[in-house]
């Protein structure tokens, strides 16, 4: 049974398993970059007690395989999973998993900087911080968008 590309989930993930679901059956397989993002507990300089993430199924899942699919025609890569969590989640949560297969280290770790920089700014997800003074949403960063922008990527609120 093949593993999914892409999973929007609320509950937390294991990054062991999913790198050894990822690794598996293929010898060729000589590096595995993978990136772990979690929940912060200050933003903007802010205390943050907790962040909630929502998303339309369906939407979400096809976008995030669009870059996927990118990823696959821009690196020599041989697989890759994306997980990212949705709902209330808190300081120190695991939120996203960007994992990447290759034959060599190079390839791996651009195609997982690339995956996670698009995701940033393009992945339709909406975040909302809960501070000390009332709940915030969190837009994207002007730096999210120049660091999709190197890969040659304008973004289209950019």
């Amino acid at each position: 049974m093949t593993s999914p590309r892409v999973s929007i989930q609320t509950e937390d993930f294991d990054l062991s398993a999913e790198i050894a679901a990822l690794r598996r059956g293929n010898p060729g397989v000589g590096a595995v970059c993978s990136f772990i993002g979690t929940v912060r507990d200050r933003n903007d300089g802010d205390a943050v007690s907790s962040m909630e993430l929502e998303h339309y199924p369906g939407m979400t899942e096809k976008s995030i395989e669009a870059m996927v699919d990118a990823a696959f025609a821009r690196f020599d890569i041989f697989g890759a999973r994306v997980i990212h969590r949705v709902g209330l989640l808190q300081p120190l949560d695991q939120i996203v998993l960007v994992a990447v297969t290759s034959a060599h280290r190079g390839q791996s770790f651009q195609a997982c900087e690339f995956l996670m920089d698009y995701l940033k700014t393009q992945a339709p997800f909406w975040k909302k911080e809960q501070t000390a003074q009332g709940a915030r949403w969190v837009d994207a960063r002007v730096s999210d968008d120049a660091a999709l922008a190197r890969w040659g990527i304008v973004a289209p609120n950019g």
